[in-house]
């Protein structure tokens, strides 16, 4: 027999989780099976993103896949999203989403348009694994690679819009994060160096090579980074400016490449 809302909620509340009762009704609904349920309340009750444990993260009004160690979408990145949309044609763009983890940024951008080509790219197998599924329906393709390695040929010059949620937390604030990111997302997700920048000044440096003229970049970081952030975007010759939002705690920066013309 499963247990009632109160009695999982309880059980949850006492390992920590904040919103318990509407944890409960997730895992409620992700399975009627005792113990298959007993196994998701343990993983969860040991520190294990709930996103992970049920199997999806909503993002943007999407259901997005998630696995096991693969980064969780989060809401603040819903302003990168929100900026690329505002910034790709509406018919026939070209859109590739760098450091794509579950795909959840070409998602939802692409899915907000009327059509387009995305193509997406991760180092980490298990994220592209993932990808793989969350695209498919778009259309959209992720593959296998450091940054922008994998990406075809035909694509320099092409894309209109190029969006990166880089890893960019320092590397000894690493131990600072939460434990549900410390302990269950891959280390390639989080940590961006020394300084937090050394893969968003990577993304910079690559972008020229597949924007079309007129273009964008976006990348998102912090409040606190967001100046050497723009930067390393202006060092690649691209034209940068700061969006941010209060209400979502979230900083983008975004880069114009005008072309070789202007660099």
């Amino acid at each position: 027999m499963l247990p009632d809302i109160p009695t999982l909620a309880a059980r949850l509340r006492a390992a920590g989780c904040v919103f318990a009762e509407d944890e409960a009704r997730l895992l409620l609904d992700a399975t009627s099976d005792p113990p298959v349920l007993e196994a998701m309340v343990a993983r969860r009750a040991a520190g294990e993103p709930l996103e992970q444990v049920v199997g999806w993260a909503e993002f943007c009004g999407l259901r997005v896949a998630v696995a096991p160690t693969v980064f969780v979408p989060r809401r603040r990145t819903e302003l990168l999203v929100r900026e690329a949309v505002a910034l790709a044609p509406a018919r026939d763009a070209v859109v590739v989403d760098l450091c794509c983890g579950t795909g959840a940024v070409g998602l939802a951008v692409v899915s907000s348009l009327v059509d387009g080509v995305l193509v997406a790219a991760d180092v980490d197998p298990t994220a592209v694994a993932v990808a793989r599924r969350n695209l498919d329906p778009v259309g959209g393709v992720a593959l296998l690679g450091d940054l922008d390695a994998p990406l075809p040929d035909h694509l320099r010059g092409s894309v209109d819009v190029l969006t990166a949620n880089a890893p960019y937390v320092p590397s000894d604030e690493v131990r600072l994060m939460p434990p549900e990111a410390r302990d269950h997302e891959a280390l390639v997700a989080l940590d961006g160096g020394v300084d937090g920048l050394d893969v968003q000044r990577r993304v910079a440096s690559a972008a020229p090579r597949w924007l079309r003229p007129g273009g964008h970049l976006l990348i998102e970081t912090s409040e606190r980074q967001a100046p050497a952030t723009a930067a390393a975007m202006s060092s690649a010759g691209l034209v940068p400016r700061v969006v941010e939002d209060d209400d979502l705690g979230a900083t983008v920066v975004i880069g114009q490449w005008l072309g070789p013309l202007h660099d």
